[in-house]
């Protein structure tokens, strides 16, 4: 007869025989995700995510990691009583900003996830975009031609870094700042927009987008009207009936770009949800919106 033990051991058996063909199609893939949100503030999630990612990259799934930062960005320069002022959703940054999101995303938060992802047992290189000129800018002009400082646009990825990285068995994490490409000068750039085209370069087999919300929603107030695929063709009339309004479409933008790119599949999940990369990565239903 079984134990309640042999009961439970031959359900986690059942679990790894339902994951083993999702693994075997990923092995070798490359799978960019774009972390933030609360998955990144929250200590639980955040150890969670990590632990996932751990997990990809030991069954043989590229990962790359490219992370935002701004609520810590917030909290410093609050500590030293600069005012943050955002125009359009963009942070206004000048050089005392831009020295601060430097110092703070390409070494506090960086720096931290690198740690996390050793202290569960995986191998990190910590990379920013001006490392080996990965990423290249230029300035970018705010709403009517506005002057919002050391804000960029990615012109360029040079994705040799990334590559040697991956190929040694490490997980880049990245972190957006980069180097403009006439001038020299460093710029803070949107993560989502840079891990889109970072996943574009790679020819990655995924773009995974991990926010605060289920996915796109027709009702953003009720979550079981999660729309989970959506075709790019079909999203310009959910824009037009305000479906997909504020805060989404400029990740709704990113995924496009990914897609349009050549990326297969690109994705926007719930953070908040335990193991929402897993659910996704390792079986059929996965979770969120898939936009193709």
């Amino acid at each position: 007869m079984f134990s309640k033990d042999s009961d439970t051991n031959v359900q986690r058996a059942d679990i790894l025989i339902q994951a083993l063909p999702y693994i075997q199609r990923f092995n070798g893939k490359t799978v960019v995700i774009k972390y933030g949100g609360n998955a990144m503030i929250n200590e639980d999630l955040k150890n969670t995510v990590i632990r996932d990612i751990v997990l990809m990259n030991c069954v043989g799934i590229r990962v790359v990691i490219v992370h935002g930062g701004g609520p810590e960005i917030n909290d410093f320069l609050n500590k030293i009583g600069k005012k943050s002022e955002f125009i359009n959703g963009l942070r206004v940054t000048d050089e005392e900003t831009i020295d601060v999101v430097q110092m703070v995303l390409a070494g506090k938060v960086n720096k931290d996830l690198v740690s996390l992802i050793h202290k569960n047992g995986g191998k990190a290189v910590g990379l920013c975009g001006i490392d080996a000129g990965l990423l290249k800018a230029e300035k970018m002009k705010g709403k009517d031609g506005a002057d919002i400082g050391y804000v960029g646009n990615v012109v360029e990825v040079d994705d040799a870094i990334i590559e040697n990285c991956l190929n040694g068995g490490y997980i880049p994490v990245i972190s957006t700042v980069a180097l403009g490409k006439e001038d020299g000068k460093v710029y803070n750039i949107n993560a989502d927009l840079a891990a889109a085209k970072i996943s574009v370069k790679l020819n990655a087999e995924k773009f995974i987008l991990i926010t605060d919300v289920p996915g796109v929603l027709t009702d953003p107030k009720d979550e079981s009207t999660l729309i989970p695929q959506l075709k790019v063709e079909d999203i310009p009339e959910l824009i037009k009936r305000k479906v997909i309004s504020g805060g989404m479409i400029p990740k709704i933008d990113c995924c496009i770009e990914a897609a349009n790119g050549g990326v297969k599949r690109t994705h926007i999940i719930d953070g908040r949800v335990t193991h929402s990369l897993l659910l996704e990565i390792f079986s059929n239903e996965g979770v969120g919106t898939m936009i193709y």
